[in-house]
């Protein structure tokens, strides 16, 4: 069997995990391997084990299609690229016309998340790369990205407010640490899944692992590990509580306070009303065990975190990230061995700006002055949850057509009824991606995208730059999401303004930082790494993390902030206060008494969101969405695993099957996102949860939905419909 090394093209969550790949004699990829002599190659997550079902399904999207039957089905008809690019083309000019171009827009989600898609479409000013700059030439700002209800408060907007970096330019040194949190991840079943075998053999030579998260995940079983629930959505007050015990036990960083920090006067002030008992009744956490973790961060020979996007979810998710940043420099964790750490300069290839396309006016755009942090941050990129009121209410003007590639906007938004309704209005909806989705059912236009296995382009890995690959002939006549927008571009009559190959805009990269692409491909495995540069800690004091080579940090002041130059600009408080989410049992007691149990949604790994519903394999092994809740609120509810339960909410209901477990928190249940679409199950395709979540609980900084601590009752339910259900008027009388 042929064997080629190469880069796993499954997800584009993870820099690219390095695989083997093996081939059968038609040269069709069959089976993946570890690579562990290549960047992220040790290991590969479970979803490897599918490719050959993932990449050659039947329910691929093979060729171009326009609608030939009503909106709401699926019927459609093959026609070519030329015409598929003709329709769009003549549509876009059609409404620029009538309606000026901002009615257009650009929805990139998941699915554009390859390197160089996200490089090339780059919006200008930008400190993100999940939306596209596609259509600015055309005349329109409206472009969104999935970076408006994920990643982004914890990639970009707290990092920034604070520090003045990014998620991206800093790392957790597990590697040395003594003490580790896992506070609000997985990383047993997240992309990419290196970071769970370096917690393993954390664990094994003696670090300790807390695991803070109303779920008991597998590295609260590691050796040496423990697990402290919390109530969902109350992060941010734990974070302040621990640094109330801090400042109160004086066992902070003084000299970093008084010589490097904006807003500890107002801070110290502030957690005064954060003492371990009030803490211990809003999360649910002992007292004692509040005190004893405070004491342990601070006095720890090296404690970093491990984070993702558990805090973002609740109505102060951008605050509740600050706070652990701040409580992290108040400990002396941050830059020091063991510590949460910079990165410093030079040590990241770094991206040309020269090829990227301002807006052509965020004025003009339907996000004009709201969410202006997030704007303000990701190129002026209006936010994404506006668009279903512009659409169907023409607030502040109408949106008339929306291209949309690598997402499903209705599984995925708060209160699919309303996505429903949106994109059902539209004059024109073209959807690109690998598989149909439930947007496609309201789409005139669907094209085929690849997956990366069928391209080239490039990953990165920090100091690290690696070449991808084509391993495999398209399927059919699929294209990535660089050659469908490239493509667009020229027949917009703008190609000219973007790279027209990935290799393009790599050979500026390489440029930049002083290499070329000879040297990258006479490399081994195509990877090419900086120099080592020697390490050094708190970096501030060195002026390695200003542009301007001064002491301190990029933010306004040049300070760390913890009292935030640009929230108080921007109308929010400047501190990393906590506020209780709209629908909490904290918050709303008495509609409580009706929904007693705290509803987290989230995807069921290994998996991706709606993506994989089609591979035959997870379907067996998952046949139904199912909803975990603890025994203790199972028994009364005389529900056991397997039986189908109704999840209800202010909003309405959704129907799955229970899995009771003892490691989830009592009084807290989590159902799986992704159901909702045409592929899988008939369980699958009726049980989207985002029928009963809410637009219109947000986080006011980020924009992000609430997501992890709305209010909910649970049922067991008689009857569990395993087909559609339909309303068939022939019955008559007898019905």
């Amino acid at each position: 069997m042929k064997q080629r090394q190469g880069i796993c093209g499954l997800c584009f969550h993870s820099p690219g995990c390095g695989v083997i790949a093996s081939f059968d004699e038609n040269d069709r990829i069959v089976g993946l391997e570890p690579d562990p002599g290549a960047p992220m190659g040790q290991v590969l997550c479970p979803m490897a084990r599918s490719v050959e079902e993932i990449v050659y399904s039947d329910k691929r999207i093979t060729h171009p299609m326009k609608r030939k039957g009503p909106r709401g089905t699926y019927e459609f008809e093959p026609i070519s690229w030329d015409a598929a690019y003709d329709l769009i083309a003549e549509k876009l000019q059609e409404i620029k016309e009538q309606y000026g171009p901002e009615a257009a827009g650009f929805y990139a989600g998941t699915g554009s998340y390859e390197r160089a898609f996200k490089d090339a479409f780059q919006l200008k000013g930008s400190e993100i790369y999940l939306a596209s700059s596609i259509l600015f030439p055309y005349g329109s700002p409206n472009t969104f990205g999935v970076g408006a209800p994920c990643y982004t408060s914890l990639g970009v907007l707290a990092p920034k407010l604070t520090m003045g970096c990014r998620h991206i330019d800093m790392y957790s040194d597990v590697d040395n640490a003594d003490l580790i949190l896992v506070w609000g991840t997985d990383p047993s079943t997240a992309t990419p899944p290196a970071m769970y075998s370096r917690l393993a053999n954390a664990a094994a030579e003696g670090a300790e692992i807390i695991v803070i998260d109303p779920r008991k995940t597998r590295c609260a079983d590691l050796e040496g590990s423990r697990w402290i629930p919390i109530r969902p959505g109350s992060d941010g007050a734990l974070a302040l509580g621990l640094a109330h015990v801090m400042i109160q036990d004086d066992l902070y960083d003084k000299e970093f306070v008084e010589n490097w920090t904006q807003g500890f006067d107002e801070f110290a002030r502030y957690v005064r009303d954060f003492p371990p008992r009030r803490v211990a009744e809003l999360t649910g956490i002992p007292e004692e065990t509040i005190a004893d973790l405070a004491e342990q961060i601070a006095d720890a020979e090296g404690a970093t975190y491990i984070m993702y996007t558990g805090l973002e979810y609740t109505k102060s998710g951008v605050q509740n990230i600050r706070a652990v940043m701040v409580l992290w420099a108040l400990a002396g964790q941050l830059d020091v061995e063991g510590g949460r750490c910079f990165l410093g300069p030079d040590r990241m290839f770094s991206l040309p700006e020269h090829r990227q396309i301002a807006t052509p006016g965020y004025e003009k755009s339907i996000g004009k002055d709201q969410f202006s942090v997030y704007s303000h941050y990701c190129g002026g990129e209006p936010h994404a949850s506006l668009l279903p009121k512009a659409i169907l209410e023409g607030d502040p003007y109408p949106v008339r057509a929306l291209l949309v590639l690598g997402a499903s906007l209705i599984t995925s938004w708060p209160n699919a009824g309303l996505w429903r309704r949106a994109l059902d209005k539209l004059d024109f909806l073209v959807c690109m991606d690998l598989q149909m989705t439930r947007d496609a059912a309201c789409a005139d236009l669907v094209l085929p995208a690849a997956t990366a296995f069928e391209h080239s382009s490039y990953c990165y890995y920090a100091n690290t730059i690696r070449y991808r690959e084509q391993l495999i002939e398209p399927v059919g006549e699929a294209k990535s999401g660089f050659q469908i927008l490239t493509g667009l571009a020229q027949r917009l009559g703008y190609g000219d303004q973007f790279s027209g190959h990935p290799d393009e805009v790599l050979a500026d990269i390489l440029h930049e930082s002083g290499h070329s692409m000879e040297e990258l491909m006479a490399a081994d495995r195509k990877a090419l790494s900086l120099p080592e540069a020697p390490m050094s800690f708190r970096k501030w004091e060195q002026g390695l993390l200003r542009k301007d080579g001064q002491p301190g940090f990029e933010t306004p002041s040049g300070r760390f902030e913890i009292f935030s130059s640009v929230l108080d600009q921007h109308g929010f408080s400047g501190l990393p206060e906590y506020e209780e989410s709209d629908e909490t049992p904290v918050s709303s007691p008495e509609l409580a008494k009706r929904y007693p149990l705290i509803l987290g949604t989230g995807p069921f790994k290994p998996d991706m969101k709606s993506c994989l519903r089609a591979v035959p394999s997870f379907i067996k092994k998952y046949p139904h969405p199912a909803l975990q809740i603890h025994p203790d609120d199972a028994e009364p509810r005389k529900i056991k695993t397997g039986d189908g339960v109704s999840i209800k909410t202010p909003r309405g209901q959704v129907v799955m099957r229970a899995f009771v477990t003892d490691r989830i928190m009592p009084g807290f249940v989590y159902a799986p996102v992704g159901g909702g679409g045409p592929l899988g199950t008939a369980e699958w395709q009726q049980a989207n949860v985002n029928e009963i979540t809410d637009e219109r609980q947000y986080d006011p900084i980020s924009g992000f939905p609430v997501y992890k601590t709305l209010l909910c009752q649970v049922k067991k339910k008689k009857r569990v419909r395993k087909t559609a259900a339909s309303a068939d008027p022939s019955l008559g009388c007898g019905g």
